[in-house]
């Protein structure tokens, strides 16, 4: 009881704060105004590796003396984004204040004259949330979320529900609200960090977790939502368990494994809170196509966007701390050649989670 009453005197003065701030920006609007000058907005840009730096144990994020974009209102480039902005700005002002939650999804349809797309919301929520220094969770605009999870894992939501993830042949949609999960109880030994939702649902369908040993495994279906990294890192944070990713061996494949790792340009303002350094490259490895053997025609040679994507990803900072990691993506750029986890099927159909896996878990074959 004395924890729930700390919590909720916390998340009273977070309320102030985050109520305080959004007053300083219209406080700076209305004295624009009071002096005959428009109003002008200045967001950190999230899209610049120059304004990132990585740093080993938090991965990409973002410097202090980062650079701005000013949105003005008196420029017709950027006054439709500047009305956005005010308008979710008063969006996020009632929820903190009223203590409710919407998603970005209710934010859009509220008002889709002005904002034109969802994709518009979701970037201006991200926006604000670096604008603010505020984590976009304690804005109180919740996404929906696109990762699946199953295995060994029981937890409560928030809102009091108890979610069980053992059952096999159904796996449990990643919560919305990954702040509020308490009461974490697993007894896995690892979690498996899955690509794609075609490999993950044929773990599931092989009853995986419970063939192998308890383990807990998860997909953010390709490139993950910031829900599914939360997820990731509450599991690290609370079961100290060994996390490894299993992906394809292409350029593309590698860049999603380095979100979960290093984090992303676009979302490196929060990274001490999404990134989870202890990531292992489970598979499927450059090397693991030659040592295996895999078939010829079951291998796809590299485009030329593949080659470009493989370049930018050997020059980034955290490559140089990862020289096992340096030496496959070599041997991909050598041998121009990439591979789906679908292509093991071609060495026996089962081969993924009857042998690949299980060997690799047993005899240590990640990097």
């Amino acid at each position: 009881r004395a924890n729930a009453t700390f919590y909720r005197a916390s998340a009273g003065v977070f309320a102030v704060l985050i109520l305080t701030r959004i007053e300083n920006v219209i406080l700076g609007i209305v004295t624009s105004l009071s002096r005959d000058e428009a109003p002008v907005l200045a967001l950190p840009n999230r899209s610049s590796w120059a304004n990132v730096s990585f740093d080993t144990g938090v991965g990409l994020q973002m410097t202090s003396g980062s650079s701005v974009t000013a949105i003005r209102s008196d420029c017709p480039s950027s006054v439709t984004k500047f009305a956005q902005i005010i308008k979710i700005l008063s969006v996020i002002y009632r929820l903190v204040q009223s203590n409710s939650y919407a998603t970005k999804r209710d934010i859009y349809y509220n008002s889709t004259q002005l904002f034109g797309s969802q994709t518009a919301v979701d970037n201006i929520v991200d926006d604000i949330s670096c604008m603010l220094k505020i984590p976009r969770r304690s804005l109180h605009v919740l996404a929906t979320s696109k990762g699946l999870i199953s295995g060994d894992l029981c937890y409560i939501e928030e809102d009091g529900t108890r979610i069980d993830c053992h059952s096999s042949a159904n796996a449990v949609a990643v919560s919305s609200n990954i702040g509020g999960i308490r009461n974490i109880v697993s007894s896995a030994k690892f979690v498996l960090i899955v690509e794609k939702d075609a490999t993950f649902q044929r773990l599931l369908d092989d009853n995986f977790c419970a063939k192998l040993s308890p383990c807990i495994i998860m997909t953010g279906k390709g490139v993950p939502d910031v829900n599914s990294r939360l997820m990731v890192r509450k599991l690290w944070d609370i079961l100290r368990i060994p996390i490894f990713a299993l992906v394809d061996a292409d350029p593309h494949g590698i860049e999603i494994m380095c979100i979960y790792k290093y984090g992303s340009v676009a979302m490196s303002f929060e990274a001490h809170s999404l990134t989870v350094s202890s990531v292992m490259w489970l598979g499927l490895l450059p090397s693991d196509i030659q040592r295996l053997q895999v078939p010829r025609d079951a291998l796809i040679p590299l485009t030329k966007r593949d080659e470009s994507k493989l370049n930018s990803l050997l020059k980034r900072p955290y490559l140089t701390t990862q020289p096992h990691w340096q030496k496959e993506m070599e041997l991909m750029q050598q041998t121009k050649v990439k591979a789906e986890l679908q292509s093991l099927a071609a060495i026996a159909p089962d081969f993924l989670t009857s042998i690949y896996l299980p060997n690799k878990l047993r005899y240590g074959g990640w990097v």
